[in-house]
């Protein structure tokens, strides 16, 4: 019998650029940061905790998700912060949900906006309003595998390494300047769910690290 010449580490990633948080954290001035989420609001909650914890500099102004019953909603109000319901279902055009988000996003004083598992194509209303400053995470590394079900194209496709991708929304779906990217690799077993999960604990990192890049390239 001969050793499997693989070694399989599930923990095994690259992240990249490498970020200090703790020093950026210190050194610029709070980001104003309105969410936008669809589901759970995990990656909502790790933001959260980085700004409880000291790793980011910034502070959520409002949370605003589409689906009723959400758990982000419940996250929400673990930490005292303002979420707002948004149904997406009625408004007739996609453009009139991001009229009312932008709405309540400048009330609220807003400067960043995060999608943070936000389930919906965003329109020219939303990225004019924030020129620049919205940030989507996608669960593959972008430019490969855009749109949904992201996992399981890499799956179909057989390759070796996926990941996630932080990155500056642009109109294309899942386009737009990247920020952060972490690799995770594919196992010979994994299904869907087994890849999902390994690849939303590295989305939890780079959430957290891109803001806190961005509040040291682009604060205001």
């Amino acid at each position: 019998m001969t050793s499997n010449p693989i070694s399989l580490n599930s923990h095994a990633s690259l992240i990249s650029p490498e970020i200090n948080t703790s020093f950026i954290a210190a050194s610029t001035q709070p980001l104003k940061l309105g969410i936008l989420a669809s589901g759970s609001g995990s990656n909502f909650e790790v933001i959260a905790q980085g700004i409880q914890n000291q790793q980011l500099n910034a502070q959520v102004q409002v949370l605003i998700y589409n689906n009723p019953g959400a758990k982000a909603a419940v996250r929400a109000e673990k930490y005292g912060i303002p979420s707002i319901l948004l149904n997406h279902r009625d408004y007739k055009k996609r453009a009139d949900l991001d009229t009312e988000i932008v709405k309540i996003f400048q009330k609220h004083d807003v400067q960043w906006v995060i999608m943070a598992g936000w389930m919906r194509i965003v329109t020219k209303v939303l990225l004019d309003a924030f020129p620049e400053k919205v940030i989507n995470i996608h669960p593959s590394l972008l430019p490969s595998f855009p749109g949904i079900n992201a996992v399981e194209q890499a799956l179909a496709a057989k390759v070796k390494i996926t990941g996630c991708t932080v990155h500056i929304a642009h109109l294309e779906v899942d386009s737009g300047p990247i920020l952060m990217q972490a690799a995770v690799p594919v196992f010979p077993d994994d299904t869907a769910e087994t890849l999902h999960a390994r690849i939303q604990v590295q989305e939890h990192k780079i959430m957290v690290g891109a803001i806190a890049l961005i509040s040291h390239q682009f604060a205001v």
